[in-house]
């Protein structure tokens, strides 16, 4: 049941916002917004205010704004027209078209935001846990329990700056400063190059040390200033991620059966809730990231896709015909289709165990 509730809980708010982000832009140009559904299908609930229906609908896997004149085909009266989606400018229909993904990644700016001021940043600090038998750094003579306060110079604060440091060298031999027992020593220590996978299983020649950290933490209080920065941060470096991902995808580098659809994101909604609602909030920041950058590719049907053909709209000064627009979406629906039935074949098949659930061997 934690599961059904979660899934429901994360999916509503990151489709109320996605066409909120729609419908404000919307009313800001005056443009007339004639429906804001949560879900699809019957009508089973809502309020009429100001000729808008806010209302919630019988499946609720999705949402939906409707604009007054949304189609070029349809019939909207002279006295309407000044309110008409349509009839408005190329730039303020991208514009509404835009603000649906973009209100997905403000979302996960602000839930990081909210995680950074009332929880704090936590910090993975250079404490050396295990020394590989036979590596450079055993080497070297370092110890589980030192301190590593700087690299080449450099002062240390966490154990990623570490690696960052290893990786910047190239495979020279690097100066380090450690703490051990309270005094402070200096340690050279030459990489070994070793061929390691990236978060996308790619096997990459990295330098490396042999050393893994002891995994203790520290809990960095934060201003709101520096809150600000760190969740701009945080969701800067996630959504540069997941563009990669979709990239790696197309290159066929991360397997098609790593995508996954409604079932698999319930159930990492339930394993997330059930840990807390600290790991379900930065769940669902994830997931709007993925939703916004989702949106935004050029596919027809997506906001993404409508904003292509507004720009193209734009450099050729005319709108497509209407053939020409039905052919698109049909592209577009048929494309949308196709992977739809491929992620709920692959929710299915890891019900069955066809399939590894991805992050497990």
């Amino acid at each position: 049941m934690k599961t059904i509730w979660s899934f429901l809980l994360v999916l509503s708010v990151l489709i109320f916002i996605h066409e909120l982000g729609h419908f404000l832009v919307a009313r800001a140009f005056g443009i007339r917004v004639l429906k804001f559904s949560i879900g699809f299908g019957n009508r089973i609930w809502g309020v009429v205010r100001g000729g808008t229906d806010y209302c919630i609908s019988l499946f609720p896997l999705g949402g939906f704004v409707k604009m007054l004149g949304e189609s070029p085909e349809e019939p909207v009266e002279p006295k309407d027209i000044p309110f008409s989606f349509s009839h408005r400018p190329v730039w303020q229909r991208m514009a509404v078209v835009a603000a649906g993904p973009l209100s997905n990644l403000g979302l996960a700016w602000a839930i990081f935001f909210v995680i950074f001021l009332a929880y704090g940043n936590p910090i993975l600090l250079p404490v050396i846990g295990e020394v590989h038998q036979g590596s450079p750094a055993e080497g070297a003579g370092l110890v589980s329990g030192d301190v590593i306060r700087s690299v080449n110079g450099r002062e240390i604060r966490a154990w990623d700056e570490v690696s960052r440091a290893i990786r910047a060298g190239g495979g020279d031999a690097i100066s380090l400063q450690i703490e051990r027992n309270g005094q402070i020593l200096q340690v050279s220590v030459t990489p070994r190059m070793d061929k390691l996978k990236n978060i996308f299983g790619e096997e990459v020649n990295t330098p490396v040390i042999g050393v893994t950290a002891a995994g203790n933490l520290e809990i960095e209080r934060l201003d709101p200033l520096s809150a600000f920065g760190h969740a701009w941060t945080r969701t800067w470096d996630i959504i540069v991620l997941t563009g990669q991902g979709f990239w790696k995808l197309i290159q066929r580098v991360v397997p098609l059966s790593s995508l996954g659809g409604p079932i698999m994101i319930a159930q990492m909604a339930g394993q997330q809730a059930e840990l807390g609602p600290l790991n379900l909030f930065f769940f669902m920041a994830l997931l709007s990231i993925n939703l916004g950058l989702l949106n935004l590719l050029p596919i027809p049907v997506l906001d993404g896709g409508h904003l292509v053909l507004f720009g193209i709209e734009a450099l050729r000064g005319r709108p497509f015909s209407m053939r020409q627009q039905e052919i698109i979406q049909k592209v577009g629906m048929a494309i949308i289709g196709t992977l739809m039935l491929f992620v709920f074949y692959n929710d299915i098949a890891r019900l069955f165990g066809l399939i590894p659930t991805p992050g497990t061997p």
